[in-house]
């Protein structure tokens, strides 16, 4: 059984940092492209940023040169480096991994920007 949990979000003042974790567990993920997708209140869910099994990466324009996503394949893990955070980064963020044309999900983390 796949299962994602997150970890890492908080409340944090504009132009500060946060690093998100997602520990994977009930597949061989270092096969599958990972990535993370976030949902602000009263928004549809939207990509953030994705990394395939060889490490190429796909940024969403509104965090590309701010948002780092890595993975650690030993670790089962997939982390987001989220550095200079604005209000409008506020959203629950949430780990996905995509296998055989299914997408699953993890429960999601709240990160909050504000002063």
């Amino acid at each position: 059984q796949v299962q994602l949990v997150e970890s890492g979000g908080d409340l944090v003042q504009p132009g500060g940092s946060l690093r998100l974790s997602c520990a994977a567990s009930g597949t061989i993920f270092s096969r599958y492209v990972m990535g993370w997708y976030r949902q602000a209140p009263g928004k549809q869910r939207e990509l953030v940023a994705t990394i395939t099994s060889g490490g190429g990466t796909v940024y969403a324009d509104s965090v590309k040169g701010r948002f780092t996503i890595s993975r650690d394949n030993a670790k089962n893990t997939v982390y987001l480096q989220m550095n200079s955070l604005q209000p409008e980064d506020t959203a629950v963020y949430y780990c996905n991994v995509l296998i055989d044309l299914l997408h699953f999900w993890g429960q999601g983390t709240q990160v909050t920007v504000s002063s």
